[in-house]
C-alpha cells in the first residue's frame, strides 16, 4: 500500500539524466503509486556527457548511451511518454501534451533541462552550423564532422573546447574564437585555463581570445563557408560549433505562475512556490548550502542528487540537498576535475611540479573552495572529503613544501576528525 503522506501518483517531464533518476529512485525508496517520464525526444532516458566525446568519436552507438534499457521501464511500471508538454495547469494538477493527452498528477517534478544559447547574427541558419545538446545534435554534427576540413567553434567553454579536441583528433583544423580573455574563464583558475591554452595549441589548434563574432557567411547553397570576427576578418569554415552556455527551459514555469529568477526558484528541499511541484537539475535555482546563494548548476552530479533527494522526499524521507558540486572535462588525454563551488576566491595555491599533472587550490581567506585537478585523480578524491566535512586547511599550510592533500586528509584521520580513507 502507498504510504497516506505519499502523492499517489507523481509526473516527471524532462527525461534527462535528473527526471530519469527521479522515477528510478522513486521505485528504490519503495514508491508504489504511478509514475509518468515525459519525454520530449523520441528515445530512451541517455547520458548526455559522452555526446561531446566518445560519441562523436564513434567509439559510442545509441544503445551505449542507454540509461536503462526499455524492459527496465516496463519491470518497474514507469510509464514512459514521448510528447512535448505545453502547459501545467497547477489548479487541476495536470499537464497537457502538444497532442492533446492530459496526464493528472498528485506531484510534478520539473527536470526540463536547459537549451543551448544561439548568437543573433547573420547566417546562423546555414547548414554546418551547430549546436550540441541532445543525441539528435550529436549524430547531424558527427555527420558533418566526417566531411569537414575547417571548424571553427566560437566560445571556449567545456563543449566547446571538448569538441575541438575530438576535431583535431580527426584531423580537422580548428580554430577557437572566445570572447574573454581565456578559455573556460568562468569555470576555473588562470593556471588552470593556462594549461589548457597550452594543450589546445600543442595540438594544433588555433585559439583566439576576446574576439567577437559578426557573421556566419555561405556559398549561395545555403552550406557555411566562412565565420567573419567583429574586427572584419574571415576565418573559414565547413563546420561551426556554437558553444556558448545555456539557457534554462522556464517556460512552462512561468506560464503556470511559478517563481522563476535565472532558473526556477526551489528550497532547499527543492520544492517550487507551488507545493506540489518540484524542480531539479539544470533548469532549477537553488540555495547553496554554504555561502547561503542561489546558484543554478549544470552537471549530471547536481541532476542525479536533486532527483535523488526529490524522490527521497516523495517517498517519505525529505532531507535538505546539501551535496558537494563536482564537474569533469576529458579533452585529448587530460582530465579536469573540479570539486567545489569557486565563488570568488582570492589565493590560489598549485600543488605538483609536473605541467601535465596538477591541483590547484582556491581558497576565499582561509576557506577552501575548491580543488580543480589536472590528471590527478586521488587529489580529486580527497578534496570531495575535506569538501565535504570541511576543513581548517589555510592557504599557508597549502603552499608548505612537500604538503599533498591525500597526506594532509590521512593526518586528520589519526588525529581522529576524520575517517580513515585508502586512497
Amino acid at each position: 500500500m502507498t504510504d497516506r503522506t505519499q502523492p499517489d501518483s507523481v509526473v516527471v517531464v524532462g527525461a534527462g539524466q535528473g527526471g530519469y533518476q527521479t522515477a528510478a529512485s522513486l521505485r528504490e525508496h519503495g514508491y508504489e503509486g504511478s509514475i509518468t517520464l515525459i519525454s520530449a525526444e523520441d528515445a530512451l532516458p541517455y547520458e548526455r556527457p559522452p555526446l561531446s566525446k566518445a560519441y562523436l568519436k564513434g567509439e559510442a552507438d545509441e544503445a551505449m548511451l542507454w540509461l536503462r534499457p526499455a524492459t527496465y521501464y516496463v519491470r518497474q511500471s514507469i510509464d514512459l511518454v514521448s510528447g512535448t508538454v505545453t502547459e501545467i495547469d497547477p489548479a487541476a494538477r495536470s499537464v497537457r501534451l502538444a497532442d492533446g493527452s492530459a496526464y493528472g498528477y498528485g506531484h510534478l517534478v520539473l527536470a526540463t533541462g536547459a537549451t543551448p544559447r544561439t548568437l543573433d547574427v547573420p547566417g546562423k541558419e546555414l547548414r554546418g552550423v551547430h549546436t550540441l545538446r541532445t543525441a539528435q545534435d550529436a549524430v547531424a554534427l558527427q555527420a558533418s564532422l566526417a566531411g569537414a576540413r575547417r571548424a571553427v567553434v566560437v566560445g571556449a567553454g567545456f563543449i566547446g573546447l571538448e569538441f575541438a579536441a575530438v576535431a583535431r583528433e580527426a584531423g580537422v583544423e580548428v580554430t577557437v574564437v572566445e570572447a574573454l580573455d581565456r578559455p573556460l574563464a568562468r569555470v576555473v583558475s588562470a593556471p588552470t585555463a593556462e594549461h589548457f591554452t597550452w594543450l589546445h595549441r600543442s595540438n594544433g589548434t588555433e585559439l583566439l581570445f576576446g574576439r567577437g563574432l559578426k557573421a556566419l557567411h555561405g556559398d549561395g547553397r545555403s552550406n557555411v563557408t566562412a565565420v567573419e570576427l567583429a574586427d572584419g576578418s574571415r576565418l573559414p569554415a565547413d563546420l561551426v560549433l556554437i558553444g556558448v552556455g545555456v539557457t534554462p527551459r522556464t517556460e512552462l514555469a512561468t506560464a503556470a505562475g511559478l517563481e522563476v529568477d535565472g532558473g526556477i526558484i526551489v528550497d532547499a528541499q527543492l520544492r517550487t512556490t507551488d507545493p506540489h511541484i518540484s524542480a531539479i537539475g539544470d533548469c532549477a535555482a537553488f540555495p547553496q548550502v554554504r555561502s547561503g546563494n542561489r546558484r543554478r548548476l549544470e552537471s549530471v552530479q547536481n541532476a542525479v542528487g536533486h532527483a535523488q533527494a526529490v524522490a527521497g522526499r516523495l517517498a517519505g524521507s525529505p532531507r535538505a540537498y546539501d551535496e558537494l558540486p563536482w564537474f569533469w572535462s576529458d579533452q585529448f588525454a587530460t582530465t579536469v576535475q573540479i570539486a567545489g563551488f569557486n565563488e570568488g576566491h582570492e589565493t590560489e595555491v598549485v600543488l605538483g611540479s609536473d605541467p601535465d599533472a596538477f591541483s590547484v587550490l582556491l581558497f576565499r581567506g582561509d576557506d577552501l573552495q575548491a580543488v580543480e585537478s589536472v590528471n590527478r585523480p586521488a587529489d580529486h578524491l580527497a578534496a570531495r572529503r575535506l569538501l565535504t566535512q570541511g576543513t581548517d586547511l589555510t592557504p599557508a599550510e597549502a603552499a608548505a613544501p612537500g604538503f599533498s592533500l591525500r597526506t594532509y586528509l590521512r593526518s586528520l584521520a589519526e588525529r581522529g576528525t576524520e575517517a580513515p580513507v585508502a586512497l
